[in-house]
Parts: structure tokens; C-alpha cells; sequence
């Protein structure tokens, strides 16, 4: 009757779901399988075995490598808006915390940050994250529209090289840290960069 509905062997509604279902546990293979063993390293083979399907699937949905780990490393930062003046004024604050909610949340950064400092291929997918989606959130606040990538680039090396420390590294300094610590001894760092007069 409504057999349809409850298999997933048979097509219609029930393809969709496994389609998603078979995505989605390529992509959780991926992630893992690029944060331990690094871009040039992991295999399509290893991650269709971590995801227990063939590998002909991998190549079905994602062509190759390149295309599976651009998939795999799609972020959304969903970063706050700073346009208010309220926000400018406490755009360190708001930006650290977003990004600790972020890191500590995520997963895929923190594979995306492994393969980005070891890989070519890493390290572009993350500058383009980072052209894409911190730039724009730096102009709202930065004083002088000239200066936006040089200060986006040090908001980057602050937040980076916290999410390195603390997350890949793990230097037993930066975990301990509590994040009420982090707040107080980034933000004011983050926001001079941000909208400090120029030197």
C-alpha cells in the first residue's frame, strides 16, 4: 500500500533519501578522512571504504578529488552583520564569539584548516572563504575602503592562528583557555584591526 513511502529501494520518493542519504555519508567519510590524513594523502578508495560504499559512487556524484573536497569543505561562516552602529563599535566581541560558536561547533573547519596549511588546494578553498565571506563583513566597519583586505588579513591571521593553536595543534595554553579568557584577550586586538585609524 504504502510500501513506496517506507523502502528506499523503490524509486520515487524513496530515491531522494537515499541519494541524500549516500551524499551525506560520502561527505562525513571526506571531511574525516582529509582532517587525518591531509589532501595529497586520502583516497577516493579509503572514503568510499569509510563510507561503506564503491567507489564508482564517489566518482558518480563528485567526479574526482577535487570535486568532492570543494563539496566537502563548503562552508557557510553565517557571519553577524556589523553594518549597526552599536555593532561597529563592538565588532571584536561579536566576531570573536561568533568564531569560537564556529569552531567549536564545526568539524569541517576545523579539516579544512589541517588540509589548508599542508595543501595547495587547501589553502585556496580557505582563501576563498575567507575573500568571500570576511571581506564584505570588514567593509562594514573599516574606516577606509582602501585598507579592507590588508585589515581582513589580519582579522584572518588573529582567528587562524587561534583556530590552529587551539584546534589542530591543540597547545595545552590555548585549550585551557577559557572562552570568557579568549574574548577578553582578542576582541580588543580584533577590533583595533578593524577600525582603529590607520598607523
Amino acid at each position: 500500500m504504502n510500501s513506496g513511502d517506507s523502502t528506499s529501494t523503490v524509486s520515487g520518493s524513496g530515491s531522494p533519501r537515499r541519494s541524500d542519504a549516500t551524499r551525506g555519508a560520502i561527505l562525513a567519510a571526506a571531511r574525516e578522512r582529509f582532517a587525518a590524513d591531509g589532501y595529497e594523502r586520502a583516497t577516493i578508495r579509503a572514503i568510499a571504504r569509510d563510507a561503506n560504499i564503491d567507489p564508482s559512487m564517489v566518482m558518480r556524484y563528485y567526479r574526482n578529488k577535487e570535486g568532492l573536497f570543494a563539496a566537502a569543505v563548503a562552508i557557510d561562516l553565517r557571519l553577524p552583520n556589523l553594518s549597526g552602529a552599536h555593532s561597529r563599535q563592538d565588532a571584536g566581541r561579536i566576531l570573536v564569539e561568533h568564531f569560537l560558536d564556529m569552531w567549536e561547533d564545526n568539524e569541517v573547519l576545523t579539516a579544512l584548516l589541517r588540509v589548508g596549511v599542508t595543501n595547495q588546494a587547501g589553502a585556496e578553498r580557505m582563501q576563498g572563504i575567507l575573500r568571500d565571506q570576511l571581506l564584505p563583513v570588514t567593509r562594514q566597519v573599516c574606516p577606509d575602503p582602501e585598507q579592507v583586505p590588508t585589515r581582513a588579513a589580519l582579522l584572518a591571521s588573529q582567528l587562524l592562528g587561534l583556530a590552529l593553536t587551539r584546534y589542530v595543534l591543540r597547545m595545552p595554553p590555548a585549550v585551557e583557555l577559557a572562552r570568557s579568557e579568549i574574548v577578553v584577550w582578542l576582541a580588543p586586538t580584533i577590533q583595533r584591526y578593524l577600525t582603529a585609524p590607520s598607523p
